[in-house]
């Protein structure tokens, strides 16, 4: 952003960052809304337990400075300060909550970041903002190159820097960071950690603004829901697919590990252990910074949750208002027919349906004439022998049920997609040998929707009068 003097106007006038730090009572509502919220680091307070301190804040200061007037009760500043015009408060209703509840708005928490910044700090620490630019100089240059063999070079490079390092350690030599080292780094961890939660803030009211874009829109949309739904969906697709909403999915994909959450418990009791972070008089919560995060993300992945509530609710209301429209057609249809039921037309079809639906005949459909053909009957009659005639083979014929075979086809398709025929026999084993192998192929040969795939073949065995017997086939799916 350019800080011309248009920019800076326009920010001057109607930003509420600045606006909180040009109102008569700064000082009251910085110093209230900071011990309230940074300090605790709270996201999201109840009406009367944030009106409860307040009047106690507002107590001492009379007292301490009787020559400043504080007029208003707690709850009036409160709702002084989520008007649009300061737009300090954001005040909301859980769900299930009749009770009002307070959060921090994202300029707010900046503006208190900056005059935070403004005190004079005991130690300003270097060392460790220097060497996190160059630790991520180094990730984004290691991570661009698409060079296999630099890479590689890179990494046993690396390799045999801790096989040195290894080596000295082993030897007895051992590098210890001294305690401005230890202190510079614990001073940047603790910005960091809380820079974190003010950025899932921001990320917050971003879904926030497109959750009540959505509902003003479904409010006063007036065309097919299709159009509608596209406009919603883009938006938030476009959201989750920024730069920060990548960066807020793979952040909260990393903290979300069990192991992760655990990794950092120890690492924060060990820190925190540590003589020279204990001279700091560091903070106890930083110790449990890591579920302050996830409790922040959880308060972002609600508000996702809220927006696709309001997609369902939207579609289901527009299901019943349009089976509505239906009923009421039905029920004019009804009460017509109720008035023409004593006044019947005296002409006996006084409405005519031909059919409920054209005839198409094609004339590339109408098959060639074909000359019938005359069977031929001999004039003779052949006597047999009095040899004996063997009629076992008779009684021996077996007779495949094509229509059985496809009820199998189906069934077995009732649950799934597609399925393969090796997969088919396994459920509806061989009965009849290879007749009805060959069956199933012929079924698959008429269906438009079976595949024939040469490029996999598949055995298929059956036990025929007690004879393992097999076949390889190209591999046969049927498909729904």
């Amino acid at each position: 952003m350019s800080l011309d003097y248009d920019t800076l106007d326009a920010l001057r006038r109607n930003h509420p960052a600045w606006r909180l730090l040009l109102a008569d009572h700064a000082p009251l509502v910085a110093s209230f809304l900071y011990k309230a919220f940074v300090l605790t680091n709270a996201r999201g307070m109840a009406e009367s337990e944030l009106i409860s301190q307040l009047e106690d804040e507002l107590f001492r200061l009379r007292e301490s400075h009787p020559d400043i007037a504080f007029p208003k009760a707690a709850a009036a500043y409160l709702e002084d300060w989520t008007q649009d015009a300061r737009g300090w408060l954001r005040k909301y209703y859980p769900t299930g909550s009749d009770e009002a509840h307070f959060d921090l708005t994202p300029a707010t928490e900046k503006a208190l970041s900056w005059l935070e910044s403004l005190g004079q700090r005991s130690f300003v620490g270097t060392e460790s903002r220097l060497m996190t630019v160059f630790q991520l100089l180094k990730q984004m240059v290691e991570g661009s190159n698409a060079d296999p063999e630099e890479r590689i070079r890179e990494l046993l490079k690396r390799r045999s820097d801790i096989d040195a390092e290894i080596a000295r350690i082993r030897g007895g030599e051992i590098e210890m960071l001294d305690e401005t080292a230890l202190k510079d780094r614990f001073q940047q961890v603790s910005v960091t950690a809380r820079d974190l939660l003010s950025d899932f803030r921001e990320v917050e009211q971003n879904f926030r603004k497109l959750d009540r874009s959505t509902r003003e829109r479904i409010a006063l949309w007036e065309g097919a829901k299709g159009s509608l739904l596209e406009a919603i969906f883009g938006e938030r697709d476009a959201i989750a697919d920024s730069d920060q909403g990548k960066s807020f999915r793979a952040f909260w994909d990393f903290l979300m590990s069990p192991e992760r959450q655990e990794e950092l418990s120890e690492l924060l009791k060990r820190v925190f252990e540590l003589q020279a972070v204990r001279q700091l008089s560091p903070d106890a919560r930083l110790k449990r910074v890591h579920y302050d995060w996830l409790e922040a993300g959880e308060h972002t992945q609600r508000t996702v949750s809220l927006l696709s509530q309001q997609l369902r609710r939207f579609l289901d209301d527009q299901v019943w208002l349009e089976n509505r429209r239906i009923m009421e057609i039905i029920h004019q249809i009804e009460a017509h027919a109720l008035v023409l039921r004593e006044t019947i037309p005296k002409e006996t079809a006084f409405m005519e349906i031909t059919d409920v639906k054209a005839s198409i005949e094609l004339p590339m459909e109408r098959p060639l004439y074909t000359v019938s053909v005359k069977p031929v009957l001999a004039g003779q009659i052949l006597v047999g022998d009095d040899g004996e005639v063997v009629t076992d083979a008779l009684y021996t014929q077996m007779v495949v049920d094509k229509a059985q075979l496809a009820a199998c086809v189906r069934h077995a398709l009732q649950t799934r997609q597609q399925i393969t025929l090796a997969d088919l026999l396994l459920e509806f084993p061989l009965e009849h040998g290879l007749a009805e192998l060959v069956t199933y192929l012929a079924l698959a040969s008429e269906d438009d929707k079976a595949i024939f795939d040469e490029q996999h073949i598949d055995v298929v065995c059956w036990r025929d009068d007690g004879i393992e017997r097999s076949a390889r086939l190209p591999r046969v799916i049927y498909n729904r």
